[in-house]
């Protein structure tokens, strides 16, 4: 996988921050060039993901690796899913950047995949999406996670759609004047989605033109009323239905099962579990 020169810019810095002028314990044990072999493991289940942003640093380390597993795999505890080999002071360096990669794309990609298994059981046409609310530095790495455990990494950046939220309905003195400024002022190509605090504002959005719906803080029988009136009204073919705003694991289905075509959540990105991972070096 080639990753484009922002990510490998991106992934050298990495290395950069942890390893600063060098990797002094390393060094203190005296010349440690000798060809060495490291094995990474999972340590707990998870989906597999971020094989290819260490293979990316080994590439930038002068280091050879092998893929044992493809990413969206399940991988079980005490399983190798790579392996590198170059010299031992340079798998020492670097083995806490890979792992910190592998741990937490794999923990977003684990718990993406639990929250679209559950919400597809219960709606089978809807997308579990994630948020911008991702780490500064790390957005690229978060939302190919959520990617790879079959989830939707929704917009990467402000300039991908327009997203009128509730600060800017109130800088502009309502849901009507923000859709409506939006429409005259951006290209066709770019949705315009409304976030919506109740179902008179749902109604002027769709009104307005307002291409994606967002019911922002409504519990599942608030979206279930928005689903109906739009419904007998004639508008609810007209618009994208989107659900967000304190769903996780443990109420995505009950949200599903209310009809809307998108569920997001910020929880894919800021309140995930990392997987555990291991790295075990040995002298060849």
């Amino acid at each position: 996988m080639r990753f484009p020169p922002a990510v490998i810019k991106s992934l050298k810095y990495f290395l950069e921050e942890d390893i600063r002028s060098g990797d002094v314990t390393t060094k203190s044990m005296g010349p440690l060039n000798a060809p060495a072999v490291a094995t990474i493991l999972a340590k707990s289940k998870a989906i597999l993901a971020g094989v290819h942003e260490i293979a990316a640093i080994a590439e930038i380390s002068d280091v050879k690796y092998e893929i044992l597993v493809f990413e969206g795999n399940w991988v079980d505890a005490i399983q190798p899913v790579m392996r590198l080999r170059g010299h031992a002071d340079i798998l020492l360096s670097i083995e806490r950047v890979c792992l910190n990669i592998i741990q937490r794309m794999s923990g977003i990609a684990t718990k993406a995949y639990r929250m679209a298994s559950t919400a597809r059981k219960a709606n089978p046409k809807v997308k579990v999406a994630a948020t911008r609310k991702t780490t500064p530095g790390f957005r690229f790495f978060e939302k190919r996670a959520v990617q790879i455990g079959g989830a939707d990494p929704h917009r990467y950046a402000l300039d991908d759609m327009v997203l009128i939220k509730n600060n800017h309905i109130a800088v502009m003195g309502g849901v009507s004047q923000a859709i409506r400024a939006a429409k005259d002022s951006v290209s066709f190509s770019k949705k315009v989605s409304c976030e919506v605090r109740n179902i008179q504002e749902a109604l002027d959005a769709v009104n307005s033109g307002a291409d994606i719906i967002l019911l922002d803080n409504f519990d599942p029988e608030q979206i279930g009323e928005a689903h109906r009136i739009l419904s007998e009204k004639g508008l609810r073919d007209r618009i994208i239905l989107e659900a967000s705003g304190g769903i996780d694991e443990s109420n995505v289905a009950s949200y599903a099962e209310k009809g809307v075509d998108i569920i997001s959540s910020g929880a894919l990105t800021h309140s995930y579990d990392s997987a555990d991972f291991s790295m075990s070096i040995a002298l060849i």
